[in-house]
């Protein structure tokens, strides 16, 4: 079996790879049959040097590999025809920008595996970058409110080394005693918590957050059950929300009120109410003025995140009142960093975790028959048609929907 480590060709370049040369090293050493070609990157944060050093021959000629691994989406002309692919195609859930990509698969009979749905026999995704949205996200919020109230200045997440060096700096900035919410106990949510713990922000509880002052800064981390609650006032729970996510309403108001820094690190499902409407944010006990939204749906679940922001220019103002973008650093604001491709911003770090997962969950699939049918769930196509899994899929092929 020849794997290829493709370069990444979509624009703004992306300098992550699935891959590092230790992961090569070690899916080499572990599987005797395996053969690993990499293909030359001058953007990666992995130099062709450094997968040279490790003994991996550097190769143009991808036509040669059986696998070809990547990260974002393949440009059309690049696809070669009758491969297997890895990537995140952005199709699952039918996005317009993408359908050409996904005809342009089945036309080239290539047999395509998304990371996005690459999971364990309990349908748990088992590869992803989600931590590392989260670390940065959490960063990149202290810097924005850094720059609001002109308290202290970070550097940008991207000019940095690592983890260790964001929370070198986080470490050194003071804080005033602000009460921050943080939503999510997910990997996105509990990247944001390390972020937090090593800057040694005091943890409450949701009776403390609510109903106490400090002198300190704190923060409370919060899931689905303790920010929504059932319509018809019976106790539900967290199981019973993700099943049946119309029979709940927001019980997130009542943060909004004690709040001063939110980090949004949940999962929001189709069909699940708002956490804060642009109604709630208008109102006068609103306190929130400095969002980190690392979840990114837009026009969605926290209403001042009305676009995605960049790694170029991250932060954004949003006037309750007016419902519309200002500067961030204006009184009645609220200052929104809405990148939705942080973990771009500490690559290395998001390369090798992400390479570990992919190494443990996904190459010893193709060693053992796929015994766990990890290929198997996350198979888009093959022979030129969509598998069964993703049937789902035909009539967004199709143009009619």
């Amino acid at each position: 079996m020849k794997f290829g480590v493709i370069q990444e060709r979509k624009n703004p370049p992306d300098r992550r790879v699935v891959l590092s040369p230790e992961a090569c090293k070690e899916v080499i050493s572990k599987f005797n049959d395996a053969k690993i070609l990499v293909e030359p990157s001058s953007i990666r944060v992995f130099k062709d040097a450094e997968y040279a050093n490790v003994g991996l021959p550097i190769s143009t000629n991808m036509e040669e590999c059986d696998v070809l691994i990547g990260v974002k989406e393949v440009p059309m002309e690049s696809l070669i025809p009758n491969k297997k692919y890895f990537f995140f195609s952005h199709t699952i859930k039918k996005q317009p920008y993408n359908r050409e990509l996904l005809r342009t698969m089945l036309q080239k009979n290539i047999e395509m595996y998304d990371h996005e749905v690459i999971t364990n026999s309990k349908e748990q995704r088992v590869v992803a970058f989600g931590r590392y949205a989260g670390i940065v996200g959490a960063y990149n919020g202290f810097r924005a409110y850094g720059l609001k109230y002109n308290a202290f200045e970070l550097p940008k997440a991207e000019n940095l080394k690592d983890q260790e060096d964001l929370i070198n700096h986080l470490r050194k900035i003071k804080l005033p005693n602000i009460k921050i919410m943080l939503t999510g106990k997910g990997r996105v949510g509990n990247g944001a918590k390390e972020m937090l713990d090593a800057m040694h922000i005091t943890k409450v509880n949701v009776k403390e957050y609510l109903q106490d002052d400090f002198l300190e800064p704190v923060y409370c981390q919060i899931d689905a059950s303790e920010y929504n609650k059932r319509k018809d006032g019976i106790r539900g729970n967290k199981a019973d929300f993700f099943t049946n996510p119309e029979e709940y309403k927001t019980n997130f108001t009542r943060f909004t009120k004690v709040t001063d820094f939110y980090i949004a690190g949940h999962f929001y499902g189709d069909g699940a109410p708002y956490l804060f409407s642009r109604e709630d944010a208008k109102h006068p006990d609103f306190k929130i003025k400095v969002v980190a939204d690392v979840s990114c749906d837009i026009d969605g679940p926290v209403a001042s995140t009305i676009r995605s922001s960049t790694i170029a220019d991250p932060i954004y103002g949003y006037n309750a009142e007016s419902e519309s973008e200002v500067d961030f650093k204006e009184t009645n604001a609220i200052a929104v960093m809405a990148v939705d491709n942080l973990p771009c911003e500490l690559p290395r770090d998001a390369s090798i975790g992400f390479g570990k997962a992919f190494v443990k969950h996904v190459i010893p699939a193709f060693f053992n028959d796929d015994k766990d049918g990890v290929l198997e769930r996350a198979r888009m196509t093959k022979e030129g048609k969509l598998t069964q899994r993703y049937a789902y899929l035909q009539n967004y092929v199709d143009g009619k929907e």
